[in-house]
């Protein structure tokens, strides 16, 4: 018997029936001794891969080509030139399967380096094409530079995205990833009548690369920026919280639905710094998924979506079919003191109707809530539950706590405009201050096993100090606001679970940072304000329906508690997706070792995978 489930743990290893029987001829001395038991591993490997092969049979390579290179546009009555990809803001959709394969060649024609990560893409044995840069690989350079990103979708259906990951350059360089259900599967939810990929973004009337150059200089925050976008367009108070008289409806997004069908939304948050607060005048919204894994139904009228999150939700055009409405996105600021309100708009018509009036009536805008009000913000993050297809890993062999935020470091030499008396801003996850590597790419030095000189395998379980992290004396703990720099790592055995607590703190304020960890997705267990307790807070875990996420909102002055297993090999970054906060440090990563079987293993890199 033994023998046997070793033949078939071999079957369910190889890629096919062809590599199975050839591996059985090679094998025949290995086999079971028993006719019995010879037939039924037989039989077991056939049904193996008469499965695989009729759920792959649909299965399509989607392949596309991106030309990245400058592009002049006019926004707010001037033109800028941006990077953009095939001559398109935002770039192109890309539409694919659960279980087909992607490709995409990367033509640099900009005179940036670049990289772009596939957001929420799990990217199961294909790291290298997980994107970000100098952690997975180095630059594509710029003077038409190429790389072939390579990657199946397994087991994801949803909204997701892409987006360059160096420097600024996300500003401009993204575009959705969409994921339908493989044939015939369908949605765990009424089939909708249309769908419709609604892009948040921000814009700068200059340069997002200096604009970031600048920040650097001085040791601070960029400049803000000057309006919301939403799929690349300024609609009605798209100007930092202003009426755009340069703005009509023409130059507005606009969605045109009929009455009496429902819509699915596929809403992201691809701003660079700002969580966004989306609303649709006199229409109600059921939540169905959220980082492209499916929650049980949410019925809201305002979506809550941080930077590099996205919401699917359905909406049903039940509203007055003779009037027109506005659909808002507004900045939702969870700093205190901050006084940045953005908002913009674009515009919902419904299609001609015999029972609609003829009259001419004024477009209705949405009530949104308060830039500040952070009590219906939590209340939507911590309101999702999961519609979960596996259960929570109930063992843990890992746990961290993870404190995070702003503190302050000497400037630098090279940081000409800094202010040498209040320091750097800098940034920093267990008072480590990440520090990207300058010769090789995090990935490439864990595949040679050669990280010496590139990053050290020490980062911290738990803080160097336990205090009150979210009260009011934080700031004034200066053995605290003080970061170090480096280069450090947390490393994985394959199939370990892991319980990381995230707690924010507030040495220069309290603010809530989206956390994205590439590579898996994570049940998110439990958040709240204040300080972590364990003897209070393990109580209140939801381990039967927690949601899934790929970036989790961790409340200002408050904790969150995620659980993954680190089953898919590699080096993982986990980061702040306010695009600030990166560069100063705000950043750690996983080294995931290999497992025991060859289907656990990562390949080696394809051929032109990008040097420094």
């Amino acid at each position: 018997m033994t023998q046997q489930r070793e033949l078939e743990q071999h079957c369910v290893g190889v890629a096919s029936l062809a590599a199975f029987l050839s591996a059985l001829k090679g094998n025949m001395a290995r086999l079971p001794s028993t006719a019995a038991n010879f037939h039924l591993a037989i039989v077991l490997c056939l049904l193996h891969h008469l499965i695989n092969d009729y759920l792959l049979a649909d299965a399509a390579i989607v392949e596309h080509t991106f030309h990245v290179g400058n592009l002049s546009v006019q926004r707010l009555g001037q033109s800028q030139v941006i990077t953009a990809v095939n001559g398109q803001f935002p770039g192109p959709k890309i539409e694919a399967r659960d279980g087909d394969t992607v490709v995409v060649h990367v033509v640099n024609l900009s005179p940036y380096n670049l990289s772009i990560h596939w957001h929420g893409i799990l990217q199961r044995l294909s790291c290298w094409a997980d994107g970000p840069n100098m952690v997975s690989q180095c630059p594509i350079r710029p003077a038409a530079g190429t790389y072939t990103y390579r990657f199946n979708v397994t087991g994801q259906e949803g909204t997701l995205w892409w987006h360059a990951h160096v420097s600024f350059l996300r500003a401009t360089v993204y575009g959705a990833l969409i994921l339908h259900p493989a044939a015939p599967s369908s949605y765990p939810f009424p089939t909708p009548h249309g769908e419709a990929t609604i892009l948040l973004g921000e814009w700068w009337n200059v340069s997002v690369v200096d604009v970031e150059r600048q920040a650097l200089l001085m040791g601070a925050g960029p400049n803000n920026s000057v309006a919301l976008t939403i799929n690349g367009l300024i609609g009605a108070g798209g100007g930092g919280g202003s009426e755009n008289s340069s703005s009509s409806s023409s130059s507005q997004y606009e969605l045109a639905v009929q009455r009496g069908r429902t819509y699915l939304l596929r809403i992201i948050n691809a701003a660079l710094n700002y969580e966004l607060f989306f609303k649709v005048a006199n229409h109600s919204f059921t939540v169905v998924a959220a980082d492209a894994c499916y929650t049980d139904p949410y019925h809201t009228d305002v979506i809550v979506i941080a930077p590099g999150q996205t919401v699917d939700a359905l909406m049903r055009a039940d509203a007055d079919p003779g009037r027109r409405y506005y659909m808002a996105a507004q900045v939702y600021q969870s700093l205190a003191n901050a006084t940045y309100s953005a908002a913009t708009t674009a515009l919902l018509t419904y299609l001609p109707d015999a029972s609609g009036s003829d009259d001419e009536q004024p477009t209705l805008m949405p009530t949104m809530p308060a830039f500040n009000d952070s009590a219906t913000a939590q209340s939507f993050y911590a309101s999702l539950t999961g519609l979960l297809q596996d259960g929570v890993p109930l063992h843990v062999d890992t746990r961290m706590l993870v404190t995070f935020g702003l503190g302050a470091t000497p400037c630098a030499s090279a940081q000409t405009l800094c202010n040498r008396t209040l320091g750097s801003v800098a940034a920093s996850m267990n008072n480590v201050s990440f520090q990207l590597p300058t010769t090789m790419s995090l990935l490439e030095a864990h595949m040679r096993g050669a990280p010496d000189g590139v990053y050290t395998r020490d980062f911290p379980d738990r803080p160097p100090v336990m205090f009150d992290f979210t009260g009011d004396a934080m700031a004034a703990n200066r053995s605290f606001m003080l970061t170090s720099k480096g280069t450090k790592v947390k490393t994985l055995r394959y199939n370990e679970t892991v319980e990381v607590v995230l707690q924010n703190t507030a040495v220069l304020g309290a603010e809530n940072h989206p956390l994205h960890l590439h590579g898996f997705n994570f049940f998110v267990l439990a958040q709240g304000p204040g300080n972590f307790n364990a003897h209070r807070h393990v109580r209140k875990y939801n381990l039967v329906n927690p949601q899934q996420r790929n970036t989790v909102a961790v409340p200002g002055g408050g904790w969150a508690v995620i659980r993954f297993t680190a089953d898919n090999p590699g080096v993982w970054i986990m980061h702040c997706h306010l695009d600030a906060h990166l560069p100063f440090g705000l950043a750690m990563a996983f080294e995931v070792e290999d497992g025991p079987t060859p289907d656990a293993v990562l390949p080696p890199p394809p051929p032109d995978y990008p040097r420094c």
